[in-house]
């Protein structure tokens, strides 16, 4: 990995806004900001959903054109527009939403636009070398013939992350870009940014992980309703003194109470026995009414093949499951109208459809509900989606396409499809990646609410802080096993981490 060394002779401040102003739709999204980011540094952006933060980022990489202000570049005022330009430039991103060429493989997509060629041909020995040489640098585990769209989130990521490097860019935007690893993974991030500040470039964090934000910024700037509140030290700042200045308020709890603990006697909402599918392995659990059971582990472990599999939306290879004491038919629509709703890992790709309006991403899978003979009733629909928003909190016209919407809202409309639907059991896949802490609690609330109906609820999330504030009880998975269960006192960090690592473990409960 090439690293640009610091000089002397550039600038101290790498990239300035001066009054950068951006509307949509006659809406301002960000309103006269000025910033200066220091070369060398990592410089933080934090807000809620919809603050402004990838509008500024998306301006500063070419993908938007400031409709007023001046954005400079090692003090020399540009325009970009295209990210060609900031490329040029020295500016790379690594977006929240992927964006890889699917059917190439891993090195090609690490090295695209920059691949290295003999005599105007591909030069396939070069391209195995510089990305054994990258990747050994950054300490990211990937094969290069790997097709990248067969990848799970995490390695995808880590591949958008490895070809930001590769463009030898001295301006790295990073939007969420931890929020798909594992521990490990996160850890070798954590080092990597630092590494790159020390050699020189510049990196703009955009981050939810508030202690992320803390332990790796040098300065912090906070957006709300895109303005900027202050940019100051990030050493003067605490998670309290950040959630306050992004809320505008004070956040009293992360979590809400959580609702009773069913007891032991009540009948399983839903009983898994000796399921096998792809990447599950015999597994067995109960969830019960009102009952929040949480699913933790390291990526990869199979926690989303066990959600998937339960829901129908993979094979089943041997198993039983029931609901409310009754066979469960294997596949989506059965599980769909029995009362089995499942929100997925990846709301992009496995959940929304991103150029339908909000209403039709809440009623998509709920048409039954509105229906007369061939005819959709649009009134009735209408009056349902419009109660939906409003009890998960999504403003504005349900006219708009779901991807205008920020990604806390957009989690919340695929949570209001849930919601539209009386239903049984809920599984919640990474309910709260890539949401602000605002519309986090949010989302907590309406699983609360979920439970407090009668409603068994499966929570997956690599976040054991999430698992342990939300849940009842937390099953922990290995290799496509559950090897662990933690409940009441012994629901601890270092429990269930400790279980993720160790290949089995007793099960233990208070």
């Amino acid at each position: 990995m090439q690293a640009n060394q610091p000089q002397s002779d550039l600038p101290e401040i790498h990239v300035e806004l001066r009054e950068v102003g951006k509307a949509f739709g006659g809406t301002p999204v960000l309103k006269d900001i000025s910033l200066a980011i220091r070369r060398g540094s990592v410089h933080a952006l934090v807000g809620e959903n919809g603050a402004g933060k990838s509008t500024l980022s998306k301006i500063i990489s070419g993908i938007y054109v400031p409709d007023g202000g001046e954005l400079l570049v090692d003090g020399e005022p540009v325009s970009f527009r295209r990210t060609r330009d900031a490329l040029k430039a020295g500016i790379a991103t690594i977006a929240q939403e992927l964006a890889l060429v699917p059917s190439l493989t891993v090195a090609q997509n690490i090295f695209l636009g920059n691949e290295p060629a003999r005599a105007g041909f591909l030069s396939k020995r070069e391209l195995r070398r510089q990305f054994a040489e990258l990747t050994e640098n950054v300490g990211f585990a990937l094969n290069p013939d790997d097709i990248a769209g067969s990848l799970r989130t995490a390695d995808q990521q880590k591949v958008e992350i490895l070809r930001a490097l590769a463009s030898g860019s001295s301006f790295i935007i990073m939007d969420e870009p931890t929020a798909a690893l594992s521990g490990t993974d996160v850890a070798r991030l954590h080092d990597l940014i630092r590494s790159l500040a020390a050699s020189g470039r510049t990196v703009l964090l955009i981050s939810h992980f508030l202690s992320e934000v803390l332990e790796l910024a040098d300065d912090i700037t906070i957006l709300r309703d895109g303005e900027l509140i202050r940019t100051g030290p990030a050493a003067k700042e605490t998670e309290e003194s950040l959630i306050a200045g992004m809320l505008g308020r004070e956040l009293s709890a992360l979590f809400p109470p959580k609702p009773p603990v069913p007891s032991e006697k009540t009948e399983p909402v839903l009983s898994v026995r000796g399921l096998r599918a792809p990447g599950v392995n015999r597994v067995s659990l109960d969830i019960r009414p009102g009952e929040i059971v949480g699913l933790a582990g390291l990526v990869g472990a199979g926690r989303s093949e066990i959600a998937h599999a339960i829901f129908g939306a993979t094979p089943r290879l041997a198993g039983d499951i029931t609901l409310d004491g009754r066979p469960l038919e294997h596949g989506v629509r059965a599980s769909l109208a029995n009362g089995l709703f499942l929100i997925p890992e990846s709301r992009k790709d496995q959940a929304l459809f991103l150029a339908r309006s909000i209403r039709e991403n809440v009623t998509m899978s709920n048409l039954s509900m509105f229906a007369r003979a061939l005819w959709i009733g649009r009134k009735r629909e209408q009056a349902s989606v419009t109660d939906v928003l409003e009890r998960v909190t999504v403003r504005g016209s349900d006219a708009r396409l779901v991807s205008a919407l920020s990604g806390g809202n957009q989690q919340k409309v695929v949570f209001g499809r849930g919601l539209q639907k009386s239903r049984r059991v809920m599984i919640a896949d990474e309910p709260t990646r890539g949401v602000d802490v605002g519309s986090r609690r949010a989302i907590y609330d309406l699983i609360v609410e979920q439970a407090k109906a009668g409603t068994g609820v499966l929570v997956i999330s690599s976040d054991v802080e999430e698992v342990i504030g939300l849940c009842h009880r937390v099953l922990v998975v290995r290799a496509g096993s559950i090897v662990a269960q933690f409940v009441g006192k012994d629901m601890t960090e270092t429990n269930i981490i400790g279980a993720a690592f160790t290949q089995a473990i007793p099960t233990v409960g208070s």
